[in-house]
């Protein structure tokens, strides 16, 4: 193919077609709970005030929107159904999605940790594994309502009844639950594996600092 009509195909896919701004705005919605996370996790004070539950329920309206990213591997196949070359397929497709599915996983998981780090200050430490666990199975219940039936984290605002009327009649349906319990499968997967790849890299980045702390004494 000339690389006029790569270029040019390149250009396509990212402004007008499979891209379509869809890369920034969908991190945009999986950092939201990562920053919310902090706030509420994070902070030395184990107060609860009316605020911090405001804050709470926002952060869990817009935690499924971080492992979405995962479902987005669709616009990479829809990519190369629409004959991009391969080289654009590689070069820009396959680092893009990457890129989009690592960083909203990660940001899913620092929030998570955030969520166990302050059930431990709470002496709940027994309830971390669960609550990560429920907060699987209500990603993949969101993950599926936000793809499968375009709502937004917003709606739980603008429209509760039809969400919460349509999450009934879905989970009564074998299909729905069928999807529903493979994302959740896949996000406990995944999630254990990132977990411990984040752990391990903060426990190196501590590690560096106290040898270098300890040369410098």
């Amino acid at each position: 193919m000339p690389m006029n009509s790569q270029i040019y195909q390149t250009k396509e896919a990212l402004s007008g077609g499979i891209y379509s701004g869809w890369i920034a705005w969908n991190l945009f919605l999986a950092f939201i709970p990562l920053v919310l996370s902090f706030w509420l996790f994070r902070r030395r004070t184990n107060a609860r005030s009316w605020l911090w539950w405001v804050v709470f329920l926002v952060y869990a309206a817009f935690l499924p929107n971080a492992p979405y990213l995962l479902t987005d591997i669709i616009h990479l196949i829809r990519g190369i159904r629409e004959g991009y070359s391969a080289w654009i397929i590689t070069l820009v497709f396959i680092p893009l999605h990457l890129f989009a599915i690592v960083a909203g996983m990660e940001a899913y998981v620092v929030s998570l940790i955030n969520q166990g780090n302050y059930l431990k200050r709470q002496a709940a430490e027994k309830f971390v594994v669960w609550s990560e666990l429920i907060t699987h199975a209500f990603c993949a219940v969101g993950i599926y309502l936000g793809r499968f039936l375009r709502f937004n984290s917003w709606d739980l605002i603008t429209d509760p009844d039809n969400i919460l009327i349509t999450t009934i009649n879905e989970l009564t349906g074998k299909g729905p639950l069928l999807v529903i319990f493979i994302t959740f499968l896949v996000l406990t997967v995944v999630y254990w594996i990132m977990k411990q790849i984040t752990l391990g890299l903060v426990m190196r980045i501590r590690y560096m600092k106290l040898k270098r702390k300890l040369k410098e004494q």
